[in-house]
């Protein structure tokens, strides 16, 4: 595959996201860019399962998209650089990371649904890191479109200023073209076929009001932030093309409003159109201010603006941002987003994150799963390196001469625990690596060992999430594993203070052992921690075995006295003991103290902990009363309701425990207009009836 030529000026770069709500048709309208733009030949379809940008097995399966792709095309000489995102909720940290890194995205809302949840979760995402966007209304070919319902919609849901560029001439199967508002003229498809010929012609009769009304609209609205074009207007009544482009792309990149297109991708139609816009009115890399440096430890984060920002200049000293790693056959890939400077492969670059060189082997610019390779790279591309050895995702690359920071991306904390085993032996360590591999790809993954029953533990996202994850174990690293049902992270803490006497003594011929402590345990705030603390005086414990009894609570402190989980927020006190001159050692002390921990923590009113987490449900007016009627019913606590135009924002404290499922739940209960998100917020105890069932299930 050949390289699309790197030294394009920056001007003549755009990077953009495609991302949109599950089924809303992301994936369509990425292969019709790719076949107009002419990297693919021929026009993949997500019901076929042979699409580009979905390359893995599970995608063309499923038929939905799981790991954001990287492809890169070129459209009336200037290079568009596009990440095609999922849209399901478990996958959200691919919308997140791939956004972080972007100037800006074509957000695809549905014509017969409009707005729907995962689109206001990717949209809120697009607001925490200021990307300008454009809007294309798909779909407008099937039954029940709507382009105006659907255009409310973005209104009432995203509570934006949104500006329509084009309106629909027909709809449903009588779809045909569009009327551009821009240039006043009508856009006419001849057939559906590939839909590469399509002709101007005059706006149609019928059609004709209602286009100046809106090209009224777009006039006011994309004036207000351009004072040249409005005196352009003032004084001839109308304005050029070019200057109306001009303030559109200029209320673009500052956010006043959204522009909004519409088509059908599927049917090939209004998809050039779209491919002129992203290059009129989103941003190339010298258009945006520029991605600020971390903030200092202890530094206010809201103080961003006053923070450095990395300009593009391919002359400045290099940096870049770490977005995705990818293991695959030939290595690891890794995803970088280049802010400045340019670098040639062999070059040394330092890893500003984790302080250590790194020296970029080959380089290649990636066109989903196939790659070319490069010889050199400069700010605003999107590259990925192969050869580096300790790179992970969210960590700055740069010169050692300028060894900035740049801002990290926000990472959900994982919410649900399964352990794995694999079925066979000879296939834990192909186990182990796999899954190291797939957690490094993947930050919402995380991987432990349960050092009581030796079980590794994954952590992730949902349900789906996890599932994808053992597929991949099976399918790339050949390891077939048990899986265990969902479980909650559950801790063990004291509620009140409790002295504890311990005397260990072991006589078995020869030198014995013996060891007497005593500790004072006391119940801490809420991430307190476990802290230790050496009270003895007089000698009654030598100096050189305080670190034996600390490390022996420590390490009980791991298992928990109720139910196996491990014991936090409590102190322990070492105040007095006895030792033998010759039966003491540092392993006597370090048993008699797991053994005061055992006994002393029983007398110390122990109880279990549940994680509690901030749930926060954005559901449209009609269905306040059963969303909040179920996170009642499911221990919730509503802390807040917030009306933002039709829908309400619902936000609740509520155990883990009680929502899994929740999803599916939620949108049967609002027929899927309600979307929520949650994350890890505190421990609280657990009621009593449950404690019991948690121990009874640990006995």
């Amino acid at each position: 595959m050949e390289a699309i030529v790197a030294a394009t000026p920056l001007e003549k770069i755009r990077n953009i996201g495609i991302t949109a709500h599950i089924d809303a048709g992301k994936t369509t309208t990425t292969e019709r860019i790719l076949y107009y733009t002419g990297v693919s030949h021929r026009i993949g379809e997500v019901h076929d399962g042979n699409t580009t940008t979905d390359y893995m097995e599970q995608e063309r399966e499923r038929g939905i998209t799981i790991t954001s792709a990287a492809v890169t095309c070129e459209w009336k000489n200037h290079r568009i650089n596009i990440i095609d995102t999922p849209g399901h909720i478990d996958f959200n940290i691919e919308v997140n990371r791939s956004l972080r890194v972007l100037d800006g995205a074509v957000f695809i809302i549905e014509g017969v649904a409009g707005v729907q949840p995962q689109s206001e979760t990717n949209w809120r995402l697009a607001d925490r890191y200021n990307v300008p966007r454009i809007i294309f209304i798909n779909k407008l070919d099937r039954t029940g479109a709507d382009f105006f319902r659907a255009f409310d919609s973005l209104k009432e849901k995203l509570d934006i200023v949104a500006l329509p560029l084009q309106l629909p001439i027909g709809i449903e199967d009588q779809f045909k073209g569009v009327i551009d508002l821009v240039e006043m003229k009508a856009i006419v498809w001849e057939g559906g076929e590939l839909g590469a010929k399509f002709h101007d012609e005059p706006i149609p009769e019928a059609l004709l009001e209602q286009a100046r009304e809106h090209r009224q609209t777009l006039l006011d609205t994309a004036l207000s932030v351009d004072d040249a074009g409005m005196e352009e207007y003032f004084e001839k009544g109308d304005v050029s093309a070019a200057t109306l482009k001009r303030a559109i792309k200029t209320g673009t990149i500052s956010g006043a409003f959204r522009p909004v297109l519409c088509g059908t991708a599927f049917k090939n139609k209004g998809v050039q159109p779209l491919l002129d816009a992203v290059l009129d009115y989103l941003p190339s890399p010298i258009d945006v201010p520029g991605i600020a440096v971390a903030a200092e430890e202890g530094e206010d984060e809201a103080a961003e603006h006053d923070r450095r920002r990395i300009k593009a200049d391919p002359n400045a000293p290099f940096a870049g941002l770490a977005f995705k790693i990818i293991n695959d056959k030939y290595g690891t890939l890794t995803f970088v987003r280049i802010y400045a400077g340019t670098l040639k492969s062999g070059d040394t670059l330092l890893n500003t994150t984790r302080q250590h060189k790194e020296r970029v082997g080959r380089m290649f610019q990636m066109h989903a799963d196939k790659r070319a390779e490069i010889k050199e790279v400069s700010a605003g591309d999107i590259v990925a390196f192969v050869g580096l050895k300790d790179t992970a995702t969210g960590d700055t690359l740069a010169a050692p001469e300028d060894p900035v920071v740049l801002e990290r991306m926000a990472f959900p904390v994982p919410v649900i625990d399964i352990s794995v085993e694999p079925r066979t032996k000879d296939s834990v360590e192909k186990m182990t690596i796999g899954l190291q591999k797939l957690a490094g790809e993947d930050p919402s993954l995380r991987l432990k060992t349960d050092q009581e029953t030796g079980q590794t533990i994954l952590s992730g996202m949902g349900e789906l999430h996890l599932e994808i994850i053992i597929d991949r174990l099976r399918r790339e690293y050949g390891v077939e594993a048990n899986v265990g049902a969902p479980q909650v992270a559950y801790r063990e803490t004291i509620s009140r203070a409790h002295t504890e006497t311990y005397t260990h003594k072991k006589q078995t011929g020869g030198s014995g052992q013996y060891a007497e402590v005593k500790i004072t345990f006391e119940p801490l705030e809420r991430n307190g921690g476990v802290v230790f603390e050496n009270a003895v005086v007089g000698g009654s414990v030598p100096r050189e075995y305080i670190p034996a009894v600390e490390k022996g609570i420590r390490m009980q402190a791991d298992t928990g006295v109720l139910a196996g989980f491990p014991t936090v927020d409590f102190k322990y006190t070492l105040t007095d003991g006895k030792y033998h001159d010759v039966d003491s050692s540092a392993l006597a002390f370090e048993i008699a103290a797991k053994a005061c921990f055992r006994e002393g923590m029983k007398k110390a009113g122990p109880v279990i902990l549940e994680p509690i987490m901030d749930v926060e449900v954005t559901t449209p007016q009609d269905h306040v009363g059963d969303v909040v009627g179920d996170l009642n019913r499911r221990r919730g606590m509503i802390q807040n309701q917030e009306s933002a135009s039709s829908t309400v924002m619902v936000r609740a404290h509520v155990p883990l425990k009680e929502m899994f499922g929740y999803i599916s739940d939620l949108r049967s209960m609002t027929k899927g207009r309600a979307s929520f998100t949650m994350q890890f917020h505190h421990y609280d105890p657990v009621p009593r009836n449950i404690a019991d069932e948690i121990m009874a299930k640990s006995a």
